[in-house]
């Protein structure tokens, strides 16, 4: 049997269609897992060359990065504590200890923000080495309550006295 033309270009038509619409499903993007992210930045808001000791009572400036891949907007705080190796957070309890300051924002999907902060250090008895612990909070606004969301940073730094 020979084929004409037309027929030839119908199937060579449909062969390409189903060739193209095979890859798209192959190569499409999957069901990509909705994510928060937080990280901790040094003063000048860059990665690495972190403080490694401070004055008992004194200040640091860090940056904090927080980012919402959530697929929508969401209200999110950021729980500043400073902790010891017994009272970390974990990824499903925030640390007990008290919360020393906050910093709350609004984020849409896909959205991040970088934002410079000044954080107190101390510890009860200097020298001691303390964790600087960063938790992720959202807001969950069925529950209307704030709610862990397992993701936190910490930085180790040693505090001596003045």
């Amino acid at each position: 049997m020979i084929l004409d033309e037309e027929v030839f270009a119908v199937i060579l038509a449909v062969s390409i269609i189903a060739s193209t619409l095979g890859i798209a499903l192959v190569l499409r993007p999957g069901n990509i897992e909705p994510f928060t992210a937080i990280g901790l930045l040094n003063e000048n808001c860059k990665i690495g060359e972190y403080p490694e000791k401070a004055f008992n009572e004194s200040n640091l400036r860090l940056c904090i990065y927080v980012e919402n891949q959530l697929g929508y907007t969401g209200y999110f705080k950021v729980v500043y504590k400073i902790a010891s190796n017994t009272s970390l957070p974990t990824n499903t309890t925030p640390s007990p200890t008290p919360i020393v300051k906050e910093w709350r924002f609004v984020l849409a999907s896909n959205e991040s923000i970088e934002t410079s902060v000044e954080v107190p250090v101390y510890c009860p008895s200097p020298p001691c080495r303390m964790a600087l612990v960063f938790e992720l909070w959202e807001y969950n606004i069925e529950e209307k309550t704030w709610m862990y969301t397992g993701r936190w940073v910490h930085l180790y730094i040693n505090i001596t006295s003045w």
